[in-house]
């Protein structure tokens, strides 16, 4: 009977520690290091296997686009007129999905910012406004997982303002992998800097 007992209780520690790894193996967590990882390498075909970045993109461009008078602060000298960013959104997008693969393939800042800009705006130049040179990846603040979607908070240092900020990364299960779709709150994060920024300047 013991020994019985025994062998369920081996059995399920088992059964455990091959489920855990291979929720490291195949989670979400995981698939976000896969795609740092592809950016490292210049590996363009691994990014997008992790990262729709055609969704992403879009994304970004729709909640940017939105934020028109933070745009103004965060990108001076950029043209930043509501109705005309929304005329411009497929031009935005597409160059900020050129912004994106120029960047994993070459790892270089100064290819992305010779790059032509629509309006003189660079989606990824504000993005960048946010996480600057000097903010550092902190770690995964949460992750929810609900069906085939889930919700991964990844937390950067800001130490321009003394404080962190965590993306929120929207993800879809793709079966042996998640890919990334989404940056659920960059239009929150985009005004929580113009917000901080100001609170500096008046500061000064």
């Amino acid at each position: 009977m013991k020994k019985t007992i025994l062998s369920l209780l081996l059995i399920g520690l088992a059964i455990g520690a091959y489920l855990y790894y291979k929720n490291l193996t195949t989670g979400p967590e995981y698939s976000l290091l896969q795609a740092a990882k592809a950016v490292q390498d210049h590996n363009p075909a691994a990014f997008e296997r992790y990262v729709d970045v055609s969704s992403v993109t879009s994304n970004l461009v729709d909640q940017v686009t939105a934020q028109s008078s933070v745009l103004g602060m965060l990108n001076p000298g950029g043209l930043a007129m509501k109705g005309a960013l929304r005329l411009l959104k497929p031009q935005l997008a597409q160059a900020a999905r050129q912004e994106v693969q120029r960047y994993v393939e070459t790892g270089s800042v100064e290819a992305v910012a010779a790059a032509p800009k629509p309006m003189g705006v660079s989606v990824l130049g504000v993005v960048g406004k946010v996480v600057g040179p000097d903010t550092k990846f902190k770690g995964v603040k949460y992750t929810h997982e609900e069906g085939e979607q889930a919700l991964v908070g990844l937390e950067f240092t800001q130490p321009r303002y003394d404080t962190t900020l965590v993306l929120e990364v929207k993800m879809r299960d793709q079966g042996d992998h998640w890919q990334a779709t989404e940056i659920t709150n960059t239009a929150d994060i985009l005004k929580q800097v113009a917000r901080l920024e100001k609170q500096r300047l008046v500061g000064k």
